[in-house]
């Protein structure tokens, strides 16, 4: 049995879970898959020497399964399944072989479209979604509308 470390709120993750991670600025995000382990979209950056020395950056992540413990590190963490009030979570089951299946894949990254916390929302509920993009566009949108405002 693997020993599993528990939650800021004192909780373990069940099979299914989602795991948010504190990073200072942003929050990372993985699925408990059991036995100590969460699979988790992480971003790398290929940047490519180009013709004429024109650079060629493509933004890519790449699934892997983990140990928490290492994911999380020195970070706080959190289980965070808050869309269950508004999205049905799929069984436990199908949730692990799903988020399994995409392990080793390189698969496109975007900040705003599809980010670690979209990829584990689709695991769990089989759709794509980010509370923290969101929070940030529509902070955005009240500065611009604000200045529109201002300068009306």
């Amino acid at each position: 049995m693997f020993s599993v470390c528990k939650s800021q709120s004192g909780r373990r993750p069940q099979r299914g879970d989602l795991i948010e991670i504190f990073r200072g600025s942003y929050q990372h995000w993985a699925v408990y898959v059991g036995d100590g382990s969460v699979v988790h979209l992480v971003f790398i950056l290929h940047v490519f020497a180009g013709f004429n020395s024109i650079a060629v950056i493509t933004q890519r992540g790449v699934v892997r399964e983990e140990n928490l413990r290492a994911v999380v590190g020195n970070d706080q963490w959190q289980i965070n399944n808050s869309l269950d009030s508004t999205h049905n979570p799929r069984p436990a089951d199908v949730i692990v072989k799903e988020a399994r299946s995409w392990v080793g894949r390189e698969i496109t990254y975007h900040s705003i479209r599809r980010n670690c916390e979209h990829f584990a929302t689709e695991q769990r509920y089989g759709v794509s979604a980010s509370q923290q993009v969101d929070t940030h566009l529509m902070s955005v949108l009240s500065v611009m509308h604000a200045i529109n405002h201002y300068f009306s």
